[in-house]
């Protein structure tokens, strides 16, 4: 509580989650190497849409308390977010799986928000560093 001019008035901190994604640019370079140009595209392409498609699944799950569903789904994001080297996401989906298995809701619920915080930023990440780079 704050007191300003005699009256007490409730002081609100706003919090802000600034957590960097850990882009892995060795794995994408390694991909262009064994893919080529077109092959790597087409790859990083359809792997973005299907992280894009899972993501936006994970909270129906939840709501619907699915968890054996949604701990499935999570460890598919691990497997395609490091085929792309969107490290950090891989790292939170491993989470999410892991409290989805012991059915910890709140952990779940928690994880669940910074999926959806760092899944935004990854795709983010890749997309600005598919246009720095075209």
């Amino acid at each position: 509580m704050v007191r300003i001019t005699g009256v007490m008035v409730a002081s609100v901190a706003t919090l802000t989650f600034e957590e960097p994604v850990r882009l892995d640019r060795d794995n994408l370079e390694e991909l262009y190497r064994q893919l080529g140009a077109a092959g790597a595209e087409n790859v990083i392409c359809r792997a973005m849409e299907e992280l894009a498609v899972r993501l936006s699944d994970i909270a129906p799950l939840y709501r619907a308390d699915r968890s054996g569903e949604l701990a499935r789904l999570a460890r598919s994001l691990v497997g395609i977010s490091s085929q792309i080297g969107l490290q950090t996401l891989a790292h939170v989906a491993e989470d999410v799986s892991r409290c989805a298995l012991r059915q910890d809701r709140t952990a779940l619920a928690a994880t669940l928000c910074r999926l959806e915080r760092i899944g935004d930023r990854s795709l983010t990440a890749v997309w600005d560093l598919r246009d720095v780079t075209s």
